[in-house]
């Protein structure tokens, strides 16, 4: 009976200890195949691969969606640096900066293409290089109002700063803690209004003051001429793009890039796209209404909307609020002719290359793009769809899936625009929402699409009151 025992004693025993030995196999195993794997994976084996993998946030300086297309200032530059070593692009979108580096040191990407601040903590695990950026905080105000725009932080004592939680209500809290106090720091902690939100309700004068990231910042003042952004709130940081600390051959590739592009036309052109032109409209009157006309294409608009089953004057006041009927009309994000078609989908529609400035073709291609769009929202009865095809048609039927699937997840009627999916396509430049898992397509600047639609409806309505159909 002991001898029994002590048998299976010995043979619980070999089987535990065989057991520990295999797991302590697998386990070092696989540390040691990703420490192998990640290490190896430079310069070298992404020419091999054909494929460069970069990791970014949504964001509207860095990486999203319009009208179909990938876009973003750093999802451009990451775009030229694909092509200047020969490999198609692949873009990984991280849920913050912290799981932005990790995902980066668990080779899951070869890239960073956003500015990550240099900091200790990630000084030893990663590589800066490429775009390199100065960040810091500024104040957001108006520059056409009296008194004058604020030049020092001092004048700040005694004004209604309206801040986002975070390193902007910390930075506050600090430089209002500098000037000696006195500063009206409100903490905006709601999730129906993001930074951008804040920065138009300062356009708009609903609110004087806010703080910003002076690129994004920046970006703002393209869609609002009468915002000041100069006057920094915080001390400079440095930031750019970062590798793994063992890809050398891959650091020293973006380095020699970046010198080299920096002063191209590829490198200027985006900068221009985003940081420099105006993407604000001047609208101007309908040509007479007393002879009936709205535009010298009226003609052209009665002929094609029939074959969507459109009213022409719903389809010239898209057209009037796309180019101002204006057929020559290039828009910061390289949409083209009286109906402002992106090249990409302009090519899709069969528009021939050369004419997409040609006021027929941009028509046609525009009513063939409408019909198909109409498919996506079959579900939703008229003459509601037609906004839903509207705004589709301004952000792309990506964007506006989204904001149905978030209207229908928070209780509204997915099927209505008005007060019910038009505030959440607004609410997808919140990080709370455009990382939501009912979301496919990220971040989006919704209060574009938002006014897009209510301007299209009500000058229709216009339209109809003094123009015989």
């Amino acid at each position: 009976m002991v001898n029994r025992q002590r048998s299976a004693f010995k043979g619980r025993s070999l089987l535990a200890v065989l057991l520990i030995i295999v797991m302590l196999s697998f386990v070092m195993g696989t540390k040691y195949l990703h420490k192998t794997t990640t290490a190896k994976y430079d310069l070298e084996q992404i020419l091999d691969s054909g494929v460069l993998r970069v990791i970014t946030l949504y964001g509207s300086t860095s990486y999203f969606q319009y009208r179909g297309q990938d876009m973003g200032f750093h999802y451009e530059l990451a775009s030229q640096f694909a092509d200047y070593i020969g490999v198609k692009l692949e873009v990984l979108v991280a849920n913050n900066i912290a799981d932005m580096t990790s995902m980066l040191l668990r080779g899951e990407g070869d890239l960073i293409a956003f500015p990550l601040p240099y900091t200790i903590e990630w000084k030893d695990s990663v590589t800066y290089c490429g775009e390199e950026a100065i960040t810091h905080q500024v104040l957001v105000q108006r520059n056409r109002w009296r008194p004058a725009p604020l030049k020092d932080v001092t004048e700040l004592i005694g004004k209604e700063v309206y801040v986002k939680p975070g390193r902007f209500l910390q930075r506050m809290n600090n430089l209002n803690q500098e000037v000696g106090g006195g500063i009206i720091i409100h903490n905006i902690e709601s999730d129906s209004l993001s930074l951008e939100d804040l920065i138009t309700q300062v356009a708009q004068g609903k609110i004087d003051y806010t703080v910003a990231n002076n690129d994004l910042a920046k970006l703002n003042q393209t869609y609002y001429p009468n915002l000041e952004v100069s006057m920094a709130v915080s001390h400079d940081q440095l930031a750019s793009w970062a590798v793994r600390k063992e890809c050398t051959q891959l650091a020293e590739a973006v380095n020699k890039w970046h010198d080299e592009n920096v002063t191209s036309t590829n490198y200027t052109a985006s900068m221009k796209r985003y940081f420099e032109l105006s993407k604000s409209k001047v609208f101007f009157p309908i040509m007479s209404a007393k002879e009936g006309k709205i535009s010298p294409y009226d003609n052209l608009f009665r002929q094609y909307a029939k074959e969507i089953g459109w009213d022409w004057r719903l389809l010239a006041s898209l057209a009037y609020n796309e180019s101002n009927f204006d057929t020559t009309a290039v828009s910061w994000a390289g949409a083209k002719g009286l109906m402002q078609l992106m090249p990409r989908t302009a090519k899709a529609m069969g528009v021939p290359e050369g004419k997409e400035q040609n006021p027929e073709e941009s028509i046609k291609g525009a009513v063939k793009y409408i019909g198909l769009t109409t498919g996506s929202f079959r579900s939703i009865p008229e003459p509601e769809r037609i906004k839903f095809i509207l705004a589709a048609y301004n952000s792309g039927t990506g964007h506006i899936t989204d904001a149905m699937a978030l209207a229908e997840k928070y209780g509204a009627n997915k099927y209505l625009w008005d007060g019910n999916v038009e505030k959440y396509i607004l609410l997808k430049s919140n990080e709370e929402y455009f990382s939501d898992p009912v979301c496919k397509h990220g971040y989006f600047r919704g209060i574009e699409t938002y006014n897009f639609v209510r301007d299209i409806i009500q000058r229709f309505n216009r339209y109809k009151e003094v123009i015989k159909e």
